[in-house]
C-alpha cells in the first residue's frame, strides 16, 4: 500500500504543479487513498521531494534525479555534520562549518544543482552562496536548514 500511495505521489507531481502538503493529500484523497497530512509529510522525506520554482512563480513539488539522490547521500552527510550556522542578507547566504569544512560543505550545495544557486565559494570556515534573485535566498536558505534537521 505504501508503495503505491508513494508512487501515486510522484505520478501526481510529474503531472500538477503541487505546492503544499495539503495539497498533495487533498489530490490522493480525490482518488480514493485515504492519508493523513503527516503520513503525506514522511513520503515526501522519504521520497525526498524537493520545492522547485514552477513557471507560474510558485513553488511546487518535484523528484530529485536517482542519480543525484546517490550520489549527494555523502555530501549531504558531510554537509550536515559541518554546518555551525546560516544567515543571509538580500542575494548571499553566509554558512558557517567546523573549521576546515567549508570545502567539502561547498562541494555538497555544488552538488545539489539547485537552479535557484549560481554559484558558491568557500574559505577555511566559512561559504558564500550566490542565489540568484533576493525573493529566492529565504526559500534556499529553508531548503538547507530542512536538511540539517
Amino acid at each position: 500500500m505504501k508503495n503505491a500511495r508513494q508512487t501515486t505521489i510522484l505520478n501526481n507531481i510529474a503531472n500538477k504543479d503541487v505546492e503544499t502538503q495539503e495539497e498533495l493529500a487533498s489530490e490522493l484523497r480525490s482518488m480514493g487513498i485515504n492519508v493523513t497530512q503527516a503520513t503525506v509529510s514522511r513520503d515526501i522525506k522519504e521520497l525526498r521531494l524537493v520545492k522547485i520554482l514552477g513557471k507560474n512563480g510558485y513553488y511546487k513539488y518535484a523528484a530529485a534525479e536517482k542519480s543525484e539522490k546517490s550520489h549527494n547521500d555523502r555530501f549531504v552527510r558531510m554537509f550536515v555534520d559541518s554546518v555551525l550556522s546560516i544567515t543571509y542578507a538580500n542575494n548571499i547566504i553566509v554558512i558557517k562549518t567546523l573549521s576546515g569544512s567549508a570545502n567539502v560543505a561547498a562541494e555538497a550545495i555544488d552538488s545539489m544543482e539547485w537552479e535557484e544557486i549560481l554559484g558558491t565559494m568557500a574559505g577555511d570556515n566559512t561559504i558564500l552562496v550566490i542565489v540568484r534573485t533576493n525573493a529566492e535566498t529565504p526559500y534556499v536558505v529553508d531548503r538547507f536548514k530542512e536538511i540539517l534537521h
